[in-house]
C-alpha cells in the first residue's frame, strides 16, 4: 500500500504524529481532515502497533470506514452494537451476535488487529475477556471428554438442542454423534464419540447433513456474550490493553453526541417501560454511560480526527496539528472535465493515483485516458509510486477523492468520476435449507397410496409375524379401513398435498374408485404433456431473429450494474443471450424469489435488443411496478442513447398518444406499461423482445393479446412464484427455465424478534428506523379497524407521517399512497397483507407484524421478504397478544413461532403451498382439479413419466415391485429416535434404484448417525434386491415358510426358451407355474444338510434373482 502512504511521510506534521502517537494517554487532535483521508491517515499512522481501534459516531459510517479499511488490511473487522432495546425479545434470531463473536474470537486469539465500531458499541457490558477464553470450548481429536458433559457445557454457552441442526448456534445428539453449528464457523461440525473418547470431528454440510472434511481439533465460542447476574462486567474497550493500542475517533465531537443520544434514549425508555409496569432485572439496566466510556478512552493513546478545529469536552487533548487537505470535485461522468483537470494536475507535477473498484475497469480507465493523450499506467503492485508527473490507475475502494495541495498528491475515485455506484463485495451466507422433502409426516395427515388411494396416516407400528418384527405404517381409510404398510414400501406413500387446506375425501379400501380416478387423471395429464411437447416442437421449427455478439457497449453497460451479480444470475445472463444468439425463439421462464435480480436479467436482454434496432416491451401488472421499473430503467440507461418510456395511468393522455405515435415511427426504444400497452392502438415498428412480469397475475383476454405479440418475438417471462423442484424437472425439456435460488450477496440477513404486543416496542421500533431515515411497514391485517390502529400509531410517534392502505380502497387512491411511500412522504404505512405482493422499496427495514400469530406462515415469509433490500441490518418484528387466550393450544403457536426465528430456513410448509400455487399458475386451471384428485406429488410422478414417455425416453411402466421377507429389517430406535428423521431415512432406502445409490445410502447413514447395525444392513440389502426385482420383470417377492414366490409382470419381456436352463441351474429347487394370468416362479428349499442352514432369505432371493437376469431380452 505503499503508493497511498509513502507521501505522507514527506509531510513534518506526519512525522512528528508518527514519533508522538503512542507517547502517553490523551488525545493528538488532527485537524483539517477530509471523508476518506482520514481512513488513510489511520492506516498510515497504526504501522507497528498491534490493536487499532476506530470509534465512529454511527453504524453507516463506520461501515464505510470498515469497507476502505477492509481494502488496506484485511484483518480488519466490523464490531456492530448490540440491540440495546430489544434485547428481552421471547425469541431473537442470532445474527448480530454472530457478527459481534467473530470480532471478540479474532480479538481473544491475540493477533495483530483492527476493529471498526460505533460509539454504542462500547457502552453495553461484556464479560472479562480472561473469562471469554475460559468458556470456549476445545474438542480434540483421541481427547478423553464425556458426551454428557458437553451437551452440558453447550447448553450452558447458549447454543439451543434441536433434532437437527439448520443454523447458527444450534447442536443435535443422535447416539454417540454430536452435530454442532458454532456460531463464528462457516460450516457445522459433527463429532463422534467411542465411549468416552472422541473418536473423530469432521465438518459437514446443513444441506444434505454429509460430511465434507475431517478436523483434528474445534473451538466453539460461546452463545452468549455478556455477563450473568453477578458476574464482573467490562467494556468493548477492556478487552484491548492500553500499551498496545491505539485509538482512532473520527470526529470526535459527533462521537460524544452519539454516546449522549444513545444514553438518553435507553433511559426514557427505561424510564417509559417501568411507568408501564414492567418489571426490570437489573442485568437489563446496566449500561455503561457516555461519560464512563470517555474517562476510559481518556488512559488509551488516540488520535482524533476533526474537519474543523472545534473545542471538545471529555477528551484530554495533549497536542494539536493542523493538515491542508481538500475534497475532490466530483466529475459527474463528464470525462472531459477529469481530463482537463488531470493535464492541468500533470502540468504541476502532481502524483495522482485513480482508484477503481474492479481491476479490469481500472484497466480500461487507463486506456481511456491514453486515448485523450493523457499518458497513464495500470498497476497491480500497490507498493509501486507515482513519481511527480505520473497518473496510475488501481484496484482499490475509497468512497470519495482527497487532495494534499502542499504535497502535490491526488487520490480520485471512481465515485468522483461516475456518482455513487459501489460494486458489492461477495460474502456468501448460508441461507437455511432449501425445500428438499416433505416427508414431515404426523399422525393425522392424509396421505396417498398409489395402489389404494387417499387415506389417514396413523403412525409407525412395530409388528410381531413368525417371530420377526418389522416396522410397520398404518394408514385408515374410509369406512373403518386400515391398511399396514412394511416400511420397505414406502416410496409407494406421498403426503397429500393441494392448494386449498379443503379435506379431501378419503377413498374405500377395495373399491374401483381410487383406479378410476387415476385413470383419468393420467389422460388428463398426457393430454397437457402432448400440448407442452407440441407447443415446444412448433417454436423450434420456427426460425428467430439471430442477435450478434456481445458489444463494447454491453460490456461496458454490465460492468455498471452496482452489485455483484450471484452465480445463478450469471447463468441464467448467459443462457438469454445463448438464446437470442440462435435461430429459434427464446421462450424462456426465470423464476427467483422477490429482489433475486431478475430485473437484472431482462434490462440486460432489453439492452442487447435494443443495441440491433429492435424494439422492446416491458409488460407489468401494476401501474406502480410499471413506475417502479420506469425508474430502474431510467437509473440503468442514463449514460446511454436509449429511449426509455412509460405507458400507464400515471401519464397524462398527451404523454401517452406522444409514446404511441413515437413507437409507430421506432422513436422509442423500450415501453414500459400494464395492460395499457396491449391497446388496440398500439402499433410497433420493430417489435423484438417482450418481457412479461408476474404473467399469472393477467387477466385471459390480456393472455390471448400477449399470444399475438408473441408470434414471432423473444419472450423473457419472471415469476417470483417458485416453481416446484418435481414440475421443473419434468418441464426441463419442454420449456427453458432459469431457476435463481442464491439470495444477493449484500443483502443483510433479517433481526427477527417474537414479543408481546405493547405500545412502548412499537413507538421504539418506528423512533430508530425513522431516525436512520428509514421507513416503517406495520401490517395489521383487518380493514374494519385499520383507521382506529392507524390513528393510534399516530399518537404514539406523533412527529412522523402515518397513512393506512388496503385493497378495499379505491385503485387510484391506493395507487396514490403507495406511490408517496415510495417517494418518502410517508414515513409508516399500516396496511393490510396488500404489500406482499411485489412492491421493492429498499428504504423499508422495519417490518412490524400485528398479531402474527393468525397469519399463514407463507405470508408472513412473503411479507419479511419485504424489508432487508438493502445492506443496512433490517428488523421484523412479530408481536402477538399475550392475554388473549391462544385459539389454538399455545404450545403449537410457540412452535410456529420458534419456527419464524428461523425463518429463512424453518420454511418448510409455507414454500410448499407457494409451490403448488406456481404449479396451477404454470399448467393452468383445468389441470388444478386433477392435481386436487391424486395429490400434487403423486401429479407430478405422472406428469414426469407422461413427458418422458412422448419424448421417446422410457417405455410406460406400470408395475410396482414388492418384497415381503421373514427378516429382522427395520430401523430400531436406538439408532434414529426421532419419528420424521425415521420416516425420511425408510422413504428414500424404499426408493433405492441401483448398487450405488444403496452404498451411498450406507455411507449417509454411517455419517450421521454412526455404526450401521445389523437390522439397518439387511433393510439396504432388502432394498438393493427390491430394484433387482423390478429389472427383472418381477411384481412381488414374497416368502412363506421355506417357500419363496416371484411373481412375474404380464407383460415380461423374457427369453421362454431359456427358462429350462434356469431351472437346472438350481438342481430341482427352482419351478414355474405358468398357468396363473401372471406367471410365477416358486423356489423351496430341498436339501435339508446341515451347511445349508447358513443361507438366509436374502442370499436366496439375490440368487434366484440374478439367475433370472439371463432371462431377460437384450
Amino acid at each position: 500500500m505503499q503508493a497511498l502512504i509513502r507521501p505522507l511521510k514527506e509531510l513534518a506534521e506526519f512525522e512528528e504524529l508518527c514519533r508522538n502517537r503512542t507517547k502517553g494517554p490523551g488525545m493528538i487532535r488532527v485537524s483539517g481532515c477530509v471523508n476518506s483521508q482520514k481512513t488513510h491517515m489511520m492506516y498510515a499512522l497504526s504501522d507497528g502497533l498491534k490493536y487499532k481501534v476506530i470509534a465512529c459516531s454511527g453504524e453507516s459510517k463506520a461501515k464505510q470506514i470498515y469497507e476502505e479499511y477492509r481494502f488496506l488490511d484485511p484483518q480488519a473487522y466490523f464490531y456492530p452494537a448490540k440491540d440495546l432495546l430489544f434485547y428481552q425479545a421471547d425469541l431473537r434470531s442470532k445474527e448480530l451476535l454472530r457478527q459481534r463473536m467473530e470480532v471478540l474470537q479474532a480479538v481473544a486469539e491475540g493477533g495483530p488487529l483492527t476493529v471498526v465500531a460505533s460509539f454504542d458499541a462500547f457502552m453495553d457490558s461484556l464479560i472479562p475477556k480472561e473469562q471469554l477464553e475460559k468458556r470456549f470450548l476445545h474438542i480434540r481429536n483421541d481427547s478423553a471428554v464425556r458426551l454428557e458433559d458437553i451437551v452440558r457445557r453447550l447448553a450452558d454457552l447458549g447454543y439451543d438442542r434441536e433434532v437437527q441442526i439448520e443454523g447458527h448456534g444450534q447442536f443435535s445428539v443422535r447416539g454417540g454423534i454430536l452435530d454442532v453449528y458454532p456460531l463464528t464457523e462457516e460450516l457445522p461440525v459433527r463429532i463422534e464419540f467411542w465411549g468416552d473418547e472422541v473418536d473423530s470431528i469432521r465438518t459437514f454440510d446443513v444441506e444434505t447433513q454429509r460430511s465434507i472434511e475431517n478436523l483434528t481439533e474445534i473451538a466453539i465460542c460461546p452463545a452468549a456474550e455478556f455477563p450473568k447476574e453477578g458476574e464482573r462486567r467490562v467494556s468493548f474497550l477492556d478487552y484491548f490493553p492500553a500499551d498496545e493500542t491505539i485509538l482512532f475517533l473520527d470526529e470526535p465531537v459527533r462521537l460524544i453526541e452519539k454516546g449522549q443520544g444513545v444514553e438518553e434514549e435507553f433511559m426514557e425508555a427505561q424510564k417509559k417501560r417501568v411507568e408501564s409496569g414492567y418489571e426490570m432485572t437489573d442485568a437489563e439496566v446496566l449500561l455503561y454511560s457516555a461519560g464512563e466510556i470517555l474517562d476510559r478512552m481518556n488512559t488509551y493513546s488516540s488520535i482524533g480526527f476533526f474537519a474543523l478545529d472545534m473545542r471538545c469536552k471529555g477528551l484530554d487533548a495533549r497536542e494539536s496539528y493542523s493538515l491542508q487537505t481538500k475534497s475532490v470535485n466530483p466529475y459527474n461522468s463528464s470525462f472531459d472535465m477529469l481530463t482537463q483537470d488531470l493535464k492541468r494536475l500533470k502540468r504541476n507535477g502532481y502524483r495522482v493515483i485513480l482508484l477503481s473498484g474492479s481491476r479490469t475497469r481500472a484497466k480500461r480507465l487507463a486506456e481511456d485516458l491514453r486515448d485523450y493523450n493523457l499518458s497513464s499506467f495500470y498497476s497491480d503492485d500497490m507498493d509501486r509510486e507515482a513519481s511527480p508527473g505520473e497518473i496510475m490507475t488501481a484496484y482499490g475502494h475509497v468512497a470519495c477523492g482527497y487532495e494534499y495541495p502542499m504535497l502535490k498528491y491526488t487520490v480520485i475515485s471512481e465515485t468522483d468520476i461516475f456518482g455513487k455506484v459501489k460494486k458489492k463485495k461477495k460474502r456468501k451466507l448460508y441461507e437455511g435449507r432449501k425445500i428438499q422433502d416433505f416427508a414431515e409426516l404426523k399422525p393425522g395427515d392424509y396421505v396417498v397410496h398409489e395402489n389404494h388411494g387417499l387415506g389417514i396416516y396413523q403412525g409407525i407400528e412395530k409388528i410381531e409375524v413368525d417371530k420377526i418384527s418389522k416396522d410397520y405404517m398404518k394408514i385408515s381409510y374410509a369406512q373403518g379401513g386400515n391398511l399396514y404398510i412394511p416400511a420397505t414400501q414406502l416410496d409407494l406413500i406421498q403426503k397429500y398435498a393441494s392448494a386449498d387446506a379443503k379435506k379431501p375425501k378419503l377413498n374405500k379400501l377395495g373399491t374401483q374408485e381410487w383406479n378410476r380416478t387415476k385413470t383419468k387423471v393420467r389422460g388428463a395429464v398426457r393430454e397437457i404433456a402432448r400440448d407442452l411437447v407440441k407447443l415446444y416442437a412448433a417454436r423450434q421449427n420456427q426460425e428467430g431473429y439471430v442477435y450478434g455478439e456481445d458489444t463494447v457497449w454491453q460490456k461496458e453497460f454490465e460492468e455498471m450494474f452496482p452489485f455483484e451479480e450471484t452465480e445463478d444470475q450469471l447463468l441464467a445472463i448467459e443462457a438469454v443471450k445463448r438464446d437470442m444468439q440462435s435461430r429459434k425463439i427464446m421462450d424462456r421462464l426465470i423464476c427467483g424469489d422477490v429482489g433475486y435480480g431478475k430485473t437484472e436479467i431482462a434490462i440486460r436482454a432489453a439492452f442487447k435488443a435494443v443495441q440491433e434496432d429492435k424494439q422492446v416491451v416491458y409488460l407489468v401488472p401494476t401501474t406502480i411496478l410499471a413506475q417502479q421499473h420506469y425508474n430502474t430503467f431510467l437509473q440503468r440507461m442514463k449514460d446511454f442513447p436509449v429511449r426509455v418510456d412509460l405507458m400507464c395511468r400515471f401519464r397524462t393522455p398527451a404523454q401517452q398518444k406522444k409514446t404511441v405515435e413515437d413507437m409507430k415511427r421506432g422513436l422509442v426504444d423500450i415501453v414500459i406499461g400494464t395492460h395499457r400497452v396491449l391497446g388496440n392502438d398500439i402499433k410497433f415498428k420493430n417489435l423484438g423482445l417482450l418481457i412479461i412480469d408476474e404473467e399469472q397475475r393477467f387477466g385471459v383476454q390480456h393472455k390471448e393479446k400477449i399470444k399475438q405479440l408473441k408470434e414471432n418475438v423473444d419472450v423473457l417471462t419472471l415469476t417470483a412464484t417458485p416453481i416446484p423442484r418435481t414440475l421443473h424437472m419434468s418441464l426441463i425439456g419442454i420449456r427453458d427455465m432459469s431457476v435463481l435460488e442464491e439470495a444477493p450477496n449484500d443483502r443483510m440477513p433479517i433481526q427477527t424478534y417474537v414479543m408481546e404486543y405493547n405500545d412502548e416496542m412499537v413507538r421504539e421500533a418506528i423512533e430508530r428506523e425513522c431516525a436512520r431515515d428509514g421507513q416503517v411497514y406495520y401490517v395489521y391485517n383487518r380493514v374494519e379497524d385499520i383507521a382506529e390502529i392507524t390513528a393510534h400509531i399516530q399518537k404514539l410517534v406523533p412527529e412522523v407521517t402515518v397513512e393506512f392502505a388496503h385493497g378495499q380502497m379505491r385503485e387510484h387512491q391506493l395507487e396514490k399512497i403507495m406511490y408517496e411511500f415510495i417517494n418518502g412522504e410517508i414515513d409508516v404505512l399500516v396496511s393490510t397483507t396488500i404489500i406482499e405482493t411485489g412492491l421493492d422499496i429498499s428504504n423499508v427495514n422495519t417490518m412490524i407484524i400485528h398479531d402474527a400469530d393468525r397469519l399463514g406462515l407463507s405470508q408472513l415469509y412473503q411479507l419479511r421478504g419485504r424489508v432487508g433490500r438493502s445492506n443496512r441490518m433490517a428488523y421484523a418484528f412479530l408481536l402477538y397478544r399475550r392475554d388473549k387466550m391462544l385459539k389454538e393450544i399455545a404450545e403449537k403457536r410457540l412452535a410456529a413461532i420458534r419456527e419464524f426465528t428461523d425463518l429463512g430456513s424453518g420454511f418448510k410448509i409455507a414454500m410448499r403451498d407457494l409451490e403448488i400455487r406456481g404449479a396451477g399458475n404454470l399448467l393452468g386451471a383445468e389441470q388444478h382439479g386433477h392435481m386436487e384428485a391424486v395429490g400434487y406429488d403423486m401429479y407430478c410422478k405422472m406428469l414426469n413419466e407422461a413427458v418422458k414417455h412422448l419424448k421417446g425416453e422410457m417405455e410406460e411402466e406400470t408395475y410396482m415391485t414388492t418384497l415381503d421377507l421373514n427378516v429382522d429389517a427395520y430401523i430400531p430406535d436406538s439408532y434414529i429416535p426421532n419419528e420424521y428423521q425415521k420416516l425420511d431415512i425408510y422413504k428414500r432406502i424404499a426408493a433405492i434404484e441401483n448398487e450405488e445409490e444403496k452404498d451411498d445410502m450406507a455411507e449417509e447413514l454411517t455419517d450421521r448417525f454412526g455404526d450401521i447395525p445389523k437390522k439397518v444392513e439387511k433393510l439396504l440389502e432388502a432394498a438393493g434386491l427390491k430394484a433387482l426385482a423390478h429389472s427383472v420383470y418381477v411384481t412381488a417377492v414374497e416368502q412363506k415358510g421355506e417357500t419363496y414366490y416371484f411373481t412375474m409382470y404380464e407383460k415380461a419381456r423374457i427369453q421362454s426358451r431359456k427358462i429350462p436352463e434356469l431351472l437346472d441351474q438350481f438342481r430341482g429347487e427352482l419351478s414355474i407355474k405358468a398357468d396363473t394370468a401372471n406367471p410365477c416362479f416358486i423356489y423351496e428349499r430341498k436339501r435339508k444338510n446341515t451347511k445349508d442352514k447358513g443361507m438366509d432369505a436374502l442370499t436366496v432371493v439375490k440368487n434366484v434373482l440374478i439367475g433370472m437376469k439371463g432371462l431377460i431380452e437384450s
